[in-house]
């Protein structure tokens, strides 16, 4: 009966094991998909200060979230770009 206990503890940490690597790669992935649209957020909140200036704004809103959250940080230097020649 032992052994069969045993067989059992082994299949299910198995089974753990393979669940969690199912459920942690994309949550790993949107995550990450987070981090970098804050910071892109962040970045362009900054740039919108400073532009003020120089009167450059970048509208933060549904398409630069998503620019910004693939494409992180070099995404919001280039809405910048394009904001500044459009």
């Amino acid at each position: 009966m032992e052994i069969k206990m045993l067989l059992t503890y082994v299949a299910c940490l198995i089974g753990i094991v393979i669940i969690g690597k199912i459920f942690i790669v994309p949550i790993k992935i949107i995550f990450k998909l987070m981090l970098n649209s804050l910071l892109g957020v962040i970045l362009l909140y900054v740039i919108n200060l400073v532009g003020m200036i120089w009167g450059l704004h970048i509208g933060i809103n549904f398409i630069t979230a998503i620019i910004v959250g693939l494409l992180g940080i070099p995404g919001a230097i280039l809405l910048t770009i394009l904001a500044i020649f459009i």
